[in-house]
């Protein structure tokens, strides 16, 4: 799904309203084998994974300052690495070959297991990361995304691809945005939105785009949930058109030691900006951290957090 980067800025100890910058330096570049990132804060390592963006590069300008500003929350406990997928993808480029290149840079970088949250897309990158590589991820936490895309989802992202390559960038943005809303009317107040915003969004989209819609389209991870042995967070929003409540559910109830947050009324684009979301994350990796030892085991955890939802 799309990388539509907004800002969480959830005042309080991890929020961005303090005034306060997170500690540590901020460094941009390339993680071994060509994958760009960014990386801030201070702490023990969080990998966060994004979405599906029009191109595989590294983030400059605003959207720098707009990535990083999303990051920012997590950066004051923990040092967070902002990891995109590789430019110049193969056209026929699967997941698993996404998740082999960011094994491999991950050991490299980090030489143990490490945090990783994947969000949209890059929490199906995330969930075959674990699958198939399971000495680099020490806890894992996937935000909007299950084993595969639902149908509307995977129609939507077809379509995309169907309007970039035809070079109609307007009705590509339109056909994203409109699926980011959690009802009839959102929908097509975002459909226009997307319109307007195509063709800077999508106008200069590199073959890396659709490789990865392509890649994400044949993905189907449900008989290998069981092989994940990182304590698992899946939250998915409740009006999520790209998934469902049922695949979120399907998702956690097959990973052995998982939790599940449903986010009542929220959309895809709601539960990534949700104000519940970094409190989440971060409350799901300290109480790990204080339990270290807990036995594995299949332990879903059902909890609907009420938020301002779009509709």
């Amino acid at each position: 799904m799309f990388d539509h980067t907004a800002s969480n800025t959830r005042s309080g100890p991890f929020g961005a309203r303090n005034g306060k910058r997170a500690p540590g330096t901020r460094m941009y570049g390339r993680l071994p084998g060509g994958l760009p990132f960014l990386s801030l804060g201070a702490g023990e390592p969080l990998v966060f994974l994004p979405g599906i963006g029009a191109h595989n590069e590294g983030p400059v300008g605003m959207e720098r300052w707009a990535q990083a500003l999303m990051l920012e929350p997590y950066a004051h406990s923990r040092r967070v690495w902002w990891v995109n997928r590789r430019p110049g993808l193969a056209p026929d480029a699967t997941i698993a070959d996404l998740a082999g290149e960011l094994a491999g840079a991950l050991r490299r970088q980090f030489g143990r297991p490490v945090d990783v949250l994947g969000m949209s897309t890059g929490g199906s990158v995330a969930l075959q990361l674990a699958v198939d590589h399971p000495d680099v991820v020490k806890r894992l936490i996937i935000v909007s995304a299950a084993y595969r895309l639902g149908e509307r989802g995977r129609n939507a992202q077809r379509r995309v691809a169907q309007e970039v390559q035809a070079e109609r960038p307007r009705r590509a943005g339109a056909a994203a945005f409109a699926m980011l809303g959690a009802g009839p009317a959102s929908r097509r107040l975002l459909g226009v939105l997307g319109w307007l915003l195509g063709r800077s969004m999508y106008g200069k989209a590199t073959p890396d785009m659709i490789a990865t819609i392509r890649a994400e389209d044949q993905l189907d991870l449900r008989d290998r949930l069981h092989e994940i042995s990182a304590p698992t967070l899946v939250i998915g929003g409740e009006r999520d058109a790209f998934y469902s409540e049922h695949l979120f559910t399907q998702t956690a109830a097959l990973i052995p030691n998982s939790q599940l947050l449903l986010y009542e009324g929220q959309s895809h684009m709601g539960t990534s900006t949700s104000r519940d979301l970094v409190s989440d994350v971060l409350g799901f990796l300290d109480a790990q951290d204080i339990a270290p030892g807990a036995a594995p085991g299949r332990s879903i955890r059902v909890s609907r957090r009420r938020d301002r939802a779009t509709d």
